[in-house]
Formats: structure tokens, sequence, C-alpha cells
């Protein structure tokens, strides 16, 4: 027979990834490059114009024809003639032919009649308007095409893919003054709890505890390219709960409740999540430590967290789970690289099959020493410079074991 109190739809952390796909995305709405930082393209952005749009020298030098420098040594140099030179800012006023060469500037227009640029360094001028060249080149050395950084129609930048700074200064040489992105997702972060108080509470009464997982939360979200949006703190009521929530539902891409009680307040999460619309809750437990009691729902088209209780444990989940959900909504498909570290493991982590363990470490002269601590304290992810992941099939990593962390940023 259930009770209130079990877990039911458990899943693992890799089946909650893959499995639970929200089809919300936020709509697309335009902003100017200098505000596009990270913003997520809502489709790919392709170059109106061949760029750089001319063969530009990427040396200084001189503009030959390369057939002219053919067999040319230290021993046999080739002598040609300098008939002008290229101003930057302007187009090539003097021709390239047989036997002479032009005097280039790096990204210096490419005069008519030249195919390579040869490098100053291997040039010598023997009298006045003459030079000898001790290097040959190919077609092509020494310059950029009119349409190598891209050609006419090619995809800049691609959708989903955040926006880095030098995807900026492509969409900026080709001319892309704005690009349109997916809206920042709002997330609502909603507390829970008889026991918890505004984080401004100067004086506590016993068992009041401040609302630290909040402020994290929101940072966490707003790292993550959201707009968090503080819905405060509920008390221990299903109906207040219920009514919290589906004011949350109207103003959100997601919703993140923390749970700041007991195994019954939780319960309470999952009753008012069961009517707030389908599909409802997808999975109840996920085989995670810590984080095993998190609840994840879409209620009328919204996506639901319901994360454990002790910040610790909240913090992970909504790293492992939570920020791949934003960034889905988010309409991000190639989420950032994580900075990770190669480490050795500094001691023995025990394990159980079946479930993800999630281990935070200090990384000391390239070993990872594990942190233990009660997951209601944040001190542990204070003193932490990354976590490592112990698979669900192992049962236990030795000291000494090659790990991989992930380091906070």
């Amino acid at each position: 027979m259930r009770t209130s109190r079990e877990f039911f739809a458990t899943r693992t952390v890799a089946e909650a990834l893959a499995g639970f796909r929200p089809g919300r995305r936020t709509a697309p709405e335009t902003v100017a490059l200098d505000g596009a930082l990270h913003r997520v393209p809502a489709a790919a952005v392709s170059a109106p114009a061949a760029l750089p749009g001319f063969a530009r020298a990427t040396v200084d030098g001189y503009a030959v024809r390369a057939a002219d420098t053919y067999g040319a040594s230290e021993g046999l140099p080739a002598y040609l003639e300098v008939t002008g030179s290229v101003r930057m800012g302007t187009a090539a006023e003097v021709a390239v032919g047989r036997g002479t060469v032009v005097v280039m500037p790096t990204g210096g227009v490419l005069p008519p009649g030249a195919d390579a640029v040869v490098m100053v360094e291997y040039t010598q001028e023997t009298m006045p308007g003459t030079i000898e060249v001790v290097r040959p080149v190919a077609p092509g050395d020494g310059l950029v095409r009119a349409d190598e950084d891209a050609a006419p129609g090619a995809e800049l930048v691609p959708a989903g893919r955040p926006l880095r700074a030098q995807d900026l200064g492509m969409l900026a040489g080709a001319g892309v003054t704005s690009v349109k992105v997916h809206a920042r997702p709002v997330v609502t972060v909603l507390s829970t709890g008889d026991e918890v108080v505004p984080p401004g509470t100067a004086s506590l009464r016993p068992g009041q505890v401040r609302d630290a997982t909040a402020s994290a939360l929101t940072a966490l979200v707003r790292q993550a390219g959201g707009e968090p949006y503080a819905g405060g703190i509920v008390p221990d009521d299903a109906g207040a709960l219920h009514a919290a929530m589906r004011a949350a539902l109207e103003r959100s891409d997601l919703v993140v409740v923390s749970a700041g009680s007991s195994v019954g307040a939780r319960d309470q999460t999952a009753a008012a999540v069961a009517g707030l619309g389908e599909p409802g809750i997808w999975c109840h437990g996920l085989a995670l430590r810590p984080g095993k009691p998190t609840l994840l729902a879409e209620c009328a088209g919204v996506p639901v967290v319901g994360l454990p209780g002790n910040p610790l444990s909240a913090l992970v989940v909504f790293r492992l789970v939570g920020i791949p959900l934003l960034w889905r909504v988010g309409g991000c498909t190639a989420p950032p690289p994580e900075p990770v570290a190669r480490a050795s493991l500094g001691r023995e982590v025990a394990s159980a099959a079946g479930r993800l363990d999630v281990v935070q470490v200090r990384l000391r002269d390239g070993v990872a020493t594990p942190l233990y601590g009660a997951s209601a304290l944040l001190s542990i992810l204070v003193a932490a410079d990354g976590y490592l992941v112990v698979p669900e099939e192992a049962t236990g990593l030795p000291a000494g074991t090659e790990v991989e962390v992930t380091l906070y940023q």
C-alpha cells in the first residue's frame, strides 16, 4: 500500500534530461548588437554579402604574380620592379603585371593582376625601384579572398547557441547591427515552509531559518540567462501553495518551488501541481544523492521543478536539471560548455549502484579532496571549487582515481 511519504515515478538523472522535454519556448525579440552578448539567436543569421568583401593582404610586403617568384632562393633571387603602392582604406590604383610588384600594407586591397603577397622579410631592395625576392610564394599566400570569412548567404552564427564576443565581432563585420533572439525565460522562484523567513529578518525565533536557497537560485537563473522573479515565501498550506503556483504559472516560463520543510510539505507541492493542469507530474524522485525528493512536472504548458528543502540538495538539483530546462525553454540547443579540470581523487568516495552521486570537492595542486557534510549546510558549497559525479553504475571510486571536476564559476 502506497503512503503519502513514498516517491513515485522515480527516474534517473539521465532519463530526466532525455525524457522530460516540455515544448514551451520563449518568444523572439530583436535586440541591438551591443546588448546581444550571451543571448540565444531565434534563427541563424546569414551574411548579407561576402566578407571581407575584397581580397586583402595579411602581411606587410609586396603584391606579386606568384609565377614570377617560382624558383627564387637566396642564391638565385627573383628581381622585380616596384611600380607603386596601395594605401589603406582605398582601392588599388595600380595593377601588377609580369615582372612587377606593388608595395602592400597588412589589410590593403589586393591590386588587379596579383595573386599573392610576399612578406617583406623575404625581400630586399637592391636599387631604387627594384627588389629581389629570395623565397617563392604560391597563389593565395599572404592574402585572404573576398569571401574567405563568409560567402554571401553563408551562416554567420547558428540558432540556439548563446552569442559570444567573437560572434558579435563577426556580425558587426558583416554589417549586422541587430539580431532576433529568444526572450529571457521568466523563472519564478517560490519558497515554502512555515519556518522560512526573509533574509532581512534581524532576529530569528527558535526553529526559524532565513531563506538562503532563493537568493542562490535567483543568481543561478541570472547566470544561465534567465529573468528571475521572486515569488516569495509560501506557508505550509495547501490552498496558499496552490494559489501561489497558479499565479506563478500565468507569468512564468519556468516555475521553481523550493520546499522548505518536511516530506509532508513536498507532498503538498505534489498535490498542488496535480491540480494545475495537464500533463502534470512527470516524475517525483530522482536516483540522485543529494536531491532524491525532486519533482518534475508540466502544468498547462509551463514546466515546474520541485526542489528538495535542504539548500545544498536544492542547488545541486537545479544545476543538473533546472538549468538545462531553463536553457531549453529559452531556445538554447547548444549550451555553453562548463569549465572542467582533471584531477586525482584525494581519498576514496563511497557510492551505491543505481544512483548518481554528486560530490563537492576542493582542488589543490591537481588533487580533488571530497567535502562532506549535511545537505542543509551551504558552507560545503562555499568551500568547494567544483563537483564530481559518480556514475550510476559505479559502487564508489578509490583514492587516486583520475576524475573530471566541473568547476564553479
